[in-house]
């Protein structure tokens, strides 16, 4: 049993610390109502997925994939390239969920979602009235 659990569970790490990384961020999101903290959370997520597909990336004493002498194993360039792409997403991503959030605290004064949902079922509210 103890075999098992070294070899299966212990040898995959990084899995583990994965699936903890992408846990915690989406707790983060869930349970958070300040909006500044969600986006904090969202980008622990996607480090968690930046994570997973670097790690599955990754081969045994493989080298670049540059043709050279003495060199038969060669790393896949794939998930590398398409975490790089997602890091420039992401980073863009977070810019623009910062200027709303900025935008939204102009307007509203507070960045806390349950204070702009009772604002806005107020507004609402007034603009039902009017008619």
């Amino acid at each position: 049993m103890i075999d098992y659990i070294s070899s299966h569970w212990v040898s995959h790490y990084n899995y583990w610390a994965t699936i903890v990384i992408m846990m915690i961020g989406l707790y983060t999101i869930i349970s958070h109502t300040n909006l500044i903290k969600k986006i904090a959370g969202l980008n622990i997520l996607q480090a968690g997925v930046f994570l997973m597909y670097i790690s599955m990336g990754v081969v045994t004493d493989g080298t670049a994939p540059i043709a050279a002498e003495g060199f038969t194993i060669y790393s896949n360039p794939l998930p590398q390239v398409l975490m790089l792409t997602a890091i420039v997403v992401g980073v863009a991503t977070t810019a623009l969920a910062f200027a709303f959030v900025v935008r939204i605290s102009e307007t509203y004064h507070t960045v806390e979602e349950d204070e702009l949902l009772f604002q806005d079922k107020l507004q609402s509210s007034e603009e039902t009235e009017e008619w």
